[in-house]
């Protein structure tokens, strides 16, 4: 019976922890479109992102005990954002502004992390927590950076979902527009670790009701 609940759960979490991961960050690619925003809303959609990968990847990770499936996980919502983002080609936009969040690099690290201290749970809070939320918006900047004219397209093809009381009034200037980068990195390294914590500790509580 154990074995046949703990293999349930296992593939219950692919789907379930990967799709709804896919979902909470399906737009973390817009930023582009808070054109006056948009680097405060990159450094925000950066610790979001960070909390799904690092929560869900390492709850993959510890749960099969295997390095190399957060690296598994972060594909699997990769190419679900993949196909959920065709729809904004299917709506008429450019095929290069549209921005795919990128986890893999920083997945790839949590698992190195995880394999390099010999399945040490306290090193992969610890190094990989810092490793994910400093990477991350580094690896989504160079993403960020690729996109064709973003302004300009931003303005060309307004995003029909944007509701009237999001739309900016005044340019966004100061401390989240100099250094968005700077600013993700910093939170996400601190914040990173609690996330990493925390998808050990729902592992913890996993292994503990298929027991029950």
């Amino acid at each position: 019976l154990m074995v046949w609940l703990r293999r349930c759960t296992h593939y219950l979490f692919i789907v379930v922890v990967a799709v709804n991961s896919t979902l909470l960050t399906i737009n973390a690619g817009d930023y582009i479109f808070y054109t006056d925003w948009a680097w405060t809303s990159f450094t925000v959609f950066s610790i979001s992102q960070t909390l799904m990968l690092a929560v869900g990847a390492t709850y993959y990770l510890t749960f099969t005990g295997v390095p190399g499936t957060a690296t598994y996980c972060a594909l699997i919502m990769t190419v679900y954002t993949w196909i959920a983002k065709g729809a904004w080609f299917a709506l008429g936009y450019p095929y290069d502004f549209i921005v795919t969040p990128i986890w893999l690099p920083s997945a790839m690290l949590l698992d190195l992390a995880y394999w390099a201290t010999k399945r040490n749970k306290h090193s992969l809070i610890l190094f990989g927590g810092v490793l994910v939320g400093m990477s991350l918006p580094l690896f989504n900047m160079v993403n960020l950076i690729t996109v064709a004219d973003p302004l300009e397209t931003a303005f060309k093809y307004p995003r029909p979902t944007l509701p009237p009381y999001m739309t900016p009034i005044e340019p966004q200037v100061g401390k989240f527009y100099n250094s968005p980068v700077a600013l993700g990195a910093g939170a996400g390294a601190v914040l990173s670790v609690t996330f990493t914590a925390l998808g050990c500790k729902l592992n913890t509580w996993t292994y503990r009701w298929m027991a029950a």
